[in-house]
């Protein structure tokens, strides 16, 4: 029978008997709570809140680097722990993360709410075109979807056209994918004259790993693409499991899994709770995966908090990252933002981004590689529209077909000289 107790009632539940495992067994926890007054007779989520100190990425790679290769947040012995996971080190030294069986499940059932949502079936077929290396997030969608009698079709150690060619034939009509391989996958249809219209069932997109889902005009290209297909938007992290998926019929909204997680959006300086409405930092205390919890994670992602009820739902989905954000002439910059700007083209196959900080005003650049058919000024056009958006000059050079990288994960657009 489904727990009708108020969310807030259930995360406290659940945080109580994380506190309890980790005192009893988890060094790197108890250090934490060490002197805090929290335990497992913890009486609110406030106090919790008031009283637990933040855990950082990089308090988790220090940890690692002491402690190798998997550090001390361990709460049970060595071999409770079967699953192996990695970051991707796209924002720093790469975070090894083991997890015992219980916890793989539990985070597999939050990506079944994530299927679920799509009006995934029983009896669809998904294809997962990643290879497979140590990355969290396809391994857990991948089996979650074998659980929710979904054909999961592997589509690892292959180019963009034969993986394409394999999801045609195997009449896939789910797409798991970042917003960036999405659209790759569409090009290599286009150069082997298929017509995804006619050809593909794909009716949905799940994509993750980048902000593009969120973003309208990013939607619209990929949907442009996929004709038949709708995107749908959903995160997560290596060191959390998935945190939210799209809401169904409000494309710009990333619904928390609160069941899951004890959720906190904080001014990114001064750490104190914004108002609904506002930007901050999402912070994360993981209410599940017992063998290696986060508590008081800061992500680094910035949202905009909402609440339906005791949802708590994300404006907009990942605004971007507060490591992300550079100052060009007092002007602040999200690769979020310039992406939405850049999407309003139909032109730009690819870009790139070039940011100079070695001199004592940093400077940007972009490279954009053009589709067969752009327009002959394609570089003016863009020119304008960033400058209209941002209030500031940026240059803007056009580079031949095929040029810039094709990325098949997380897309890494953006070069920092510092």
């Amino acid at each position: 029978m489904a727990n009708s107790a108020p969310i807030a009632q259930q995360q406290l539940q659940k945080l109580r008997a994380i506190i309890g495992d980790s005192l009893s067994g988890n060094s790197f926890q108890k250090a934490k709570l060490d002197g805090t007054g929290i335990g497992e007779d913890l009486n609110s989520l406030e106090f919790f809140s008031l009283n637990c100190p933040f855990t950082t990425k990089d308090e988790l790679c220090a940890d690692q680097l002491e402690h190798p290769p998997g550090g001390t947040n361990f709460t049970f012995s060595s071999d409770c722990y079967t699953r192996f996971c990695r970051t991707s080190g796209t924002t720093g030294q790469p975070l090894t993360w083991l997890d015992t069986e219980n916890d793989w499940q539990w985070m597999l059932d939050s990506w079944k709410q994530v299927f679920r949502a799509t009006g995934a079936e029983p009896g669809d077929r998904a294809f997962f075109p990643f290879s497979f290396g140590p990355f969290l997030g396809f391994w857990t969608a991948f089996e979650a979807a074998q659980q929710c009698g979904i054909l999961a079709i592997p589509g690892g150690g292959m180019g963009s056209k034969e993986r394409l060619e394999l999801l045609l034939q195997n009449m896939a009509n789910i797409l798991c994918v970042t917003p960036t391989y999405a659209v790759r996958l569409a090009e290599a249809a286009d150069e082997l004259a298929i017509d995804l219209k006619a050809k593909s069932l794909v009716r949905t997109i799940i994509v993750a790993g980048e902000p593009g889902g969120c973003i309208p005009q990013t939607r619209a290209r990929i949907e442009s693409l996929w004709p038949e297909a709708h995107v749908f938007d959903h995160h997560g992290m290596t060191e959390t499991g998935p945190v939210t998926y799209q809401l169904p019929d409000e494309p710009n909204k990333l619904r928390v899994i609160q069941e899951a997680y004890y959720a906190e959006v904080l001014d990114p300086k001064s750490l104190k709770p914004i108002n609904e409405g506002q930007t901050g930092e999402l912070v994360l205390t993981t209410l599940g995966r017992t063998g290696s919890p986060l508590l008081r994670y800061r992500t680094g992602d910035l949202v905009c908090p909402r609440f339906h009820g005791e949802e708590l739902i994300l404006e907009g989905g990942i605004l971007g990252r507060v490591d992300d954000m550079v100052i060009i002439r007092g002007v602040n910059l999200y690769p979020s933002a310039v992406e939405a700007v850049l999407s309003q083209l139909s032109g730009i196959a690819e870009y790139r981004v070039y940011i100079d900080k070695t001199s004592a005003l940093p400077e940007i650049r972009l490279e954009i590689e053009p589709t067969p058919d752009a327009s002959a000024n394609l570089t003016e056009q863009a020119a304008d529209l960033l400058r209209n958006h941002f209030l500031l000059r940026i240059p803007v050079e056009l580079v031949p077909a095929g040029s810039l990288p094709r990325f098949e994960l997380k897309a890494r657009r953006w070069e920092i000289n510092q």
